[in-house]
């Protein structure tokens, strides 16, 4: 994502200042406006999940540390930014998303359904532009088998 970023403000900066986008929805005659990092991840992070087939975000170790976090009394609740990094610049930003899906998905396609939805909710929120959602599924999310785990043991 670096890389996209880096070659991005390179491209820039060789177009030259007559060559500007003409719509800068970031740049008004009242001043600059910018968006916190942090608000871009809370987007990317519930635009996410409201893609049906994301079960949940983060790797393993991530949901494991979140897992624990929300049955702290007094804790905030879910980390809604949990899973999701991005980089933003100014008039700029790149998504990263590590997701679990639901067993029976079709990954291509939700993937592709989560990157539009992403893209859509962050351009349409903040007016950066969104250069690239890379989505990374983690893990599948298994059914419950409905077996009560207090059965007896197969082996005595």
């Amino acid at each position: 994502m670096t890389q996209t970023m880096d070659r991005l403000s390179a491209q820039s900066a060789e177009r030259g200042a007559e060559d500007k986008p003409r719509h800068d929805r970031l740049t008004t005659d009242d001043g600059k406006i910018s968006v916190a990092q942090g608000v871009v991840q809370k987007i990317a992070g519930l635009a996410c999940r409201e893609v049906s087939g994301v079960y949940s975000m983060g790797s393993g170790t991530a949901r494991a540390f979140g897992a624990i976090r929300e049955r702290i009394p007094g804790s905030s609740g879910p980390n809604v930014a949990q899973g999701v990094g991005v980089e933003v610049g100014e008039t700029q930003a790149a998504i990263d998303l590590d997701i679990v899906v639901d067993y029976g998905s079709n990954i291509a396609e939700l993937g592709r359904g989560v990157q539009r939805n992403v893209k859509q909710s962050i351009e349409r929120m903040t007016g950066l532009e969104v250069v690239e959602v890379n989505v990374n599924v983690d893990d599948v999310h298994l059914p419950d088998t409905g077996e009560d785990e207090r059965s007896p043991a197969r082996v005595s």
